[in-house]
């Protein structure tokens, strides 16, 4: 009994006769266990890409970045990682709290490898260790089903240039988001957001666009 397929793979397989090689990989590849290099790996990675599905049963994927670590490794089976401030729509946390069932792609591109994880995930802001993640407003705890290596062919090698500068990090305020200047959305920040926009410089939308495509690391 696979714990990857069903009809759907195993009648695409046996059309390219690839049944056997995909019940090798399935054996050799797929575990349930975060061993002790997964771990590590997982733990180094600055970024990764997570799949929700919404209450329509629509799959969507966002990208997920913060320091070297900010996703840890619980234990054998459990991982953990922070939600940031964001765009206050909340789709990726909204959506796991409907449906825990998510995944994640976490991706080296200078070495490159990569990993897929299947979990089902638990959403709180009451975790007890939310402390340990300055900046974090809600904290998933993600119960691994299934871990896997993907082969490194295709993934395109990229160096890494520079950190966002607003990676939350402890005892400093991180910079305000700059589409939060955005002349248009003051009616609907926070007013602590509010004030801080105005102590910047309130910008319209078009100059924040202008930002992004120059590559303005203040966008």
């Amino acid at each position: 009994m696979s714990r990857l397929y069903g009809a759907p793979h195993r009648a695409l397989q046996d059309r390219f006769h690839t049944r056997a090689l995909a019940d090798r990989i399935e054996t050799a590849a797929a575990t349930t266990v975060i061993e002790d290099e997964t771990r590590a790996f997982i733990e180094s990675r600055d970024l990764f890409f997570l799949s929700t599905i919404d209450p329509d049963g629509r799959p969507t994927v966002s990208y997920k970045g913060g320091a070297p670590g900010f996703v840890r490794v619980l234990d054998d089976s459990t991982l953990v990682f922070p939600n940031y401030d964001g765009n206050g729509m909340y789709l990726s946390m909204g959506n796991a709290q409907s449906n825990p069932e998510i995944g994640l792609l976490f991706i080296d591109f200078e070495t490159p490898h990569r990993l897929r994880v299947q979990g089902r995930a638990t959403v709180s802001a009451d975790d007890p260790l939310i402390g340990e993640w300055p900046g974090a407003d809600l904290l998933v705890r993600v119960a691994v089903d299934d871990l896997w290596q993907n082969c490194p062919r295709y993934i395109h090698r990229y160096q890494r240039v520079a950190a966002s500068s607003y990676v939350p990090v402890a005892d400093a305020e991180a910079p305000l988001a700059g589409w939060k200047r955005i002349e248009g959305l003051q009616d609907v920040l926070s007013d602590a957001d509010q004030r801080r926009a105005e102590d910047e410089g309130v910008i319209s939308e078009e100059e924040w666009v202008d930002q992004i495509r120059r590559g303005d690391p203040r966008a």
